[in-house]
């Protein structure tokens, strides 16, 4: 796969986190937002503080530097700080997918056991993926809330941009 490709895939996951906190999370009471989930990683906020970690992770993984320590959920109850540090970590997410070109999918990026084998196509595949998972969650999570949600099939995001 070129790289461009990977440039759109992760256009449709930006889009999708970027729809699901305007139409539905900004939407939650602050007790809505924070309420126990009996699933997963917990509440609504603490999916996204943990889909923010994990696209954290691992680019910071492919761009060489050093893993953050995960955030807490229980230090970022206001969302505007929320909504900040995630566009923070977009921002570098799209400077590294700015940069990448096909002959880079198929380096090894990482040094460590776990992950020493993985190629960089593999982990780009990954996270989108894994934000897929936590957005259905997230999604099930609202609508037990009385929260209304949608679709977030790739396929919808392409037919709404086909001139991509």
């Amino acid at each position: 796969m070129p790289a461009y490709i990977f440039r759109q895939f992760y256009d449709y996951h930006f889009s999708e986190n970027r729809k699901l906190w305007d139409s539905a999370i900004l939407a939650l009471s602050q007790e809505q937002f924070t309420r126990h989930i009996d699933y997963s990683v917990g509440s609504v906020r603490n999916q996204i503080v943990h889909l923010i970690n994990v696209d954290d992770a691992w680019f910071c993984g492919l761009r060489g530097i050093a893993i953050p320590e995960p955030l807490n959920p229980l230090h970022f109850d206001e969302r505007a700080r929320i909504r900040a540090h995630w566009d923070t970590v977009e921002r570098q997410m799209r400077e590294y997918l700015a940069a990448l070109h096909d002959d880079m999918l198929e380096t090894k990026p990482f040094v460590d056991e776990e992950d020493k084998d993985l190629l960089v196509w593999q982990v780009l595949l990954h996270v989108v993926n894994h934000g897929t998972d936590h957005r259905a969650q997230i999604l099930k999570g609202l609508s037990d809330l009385g929260g209304t949600t949608g679709p977030q099939d790739y396929i919808f995001y392409v037919y709404d941009n086909l001139s991509l």
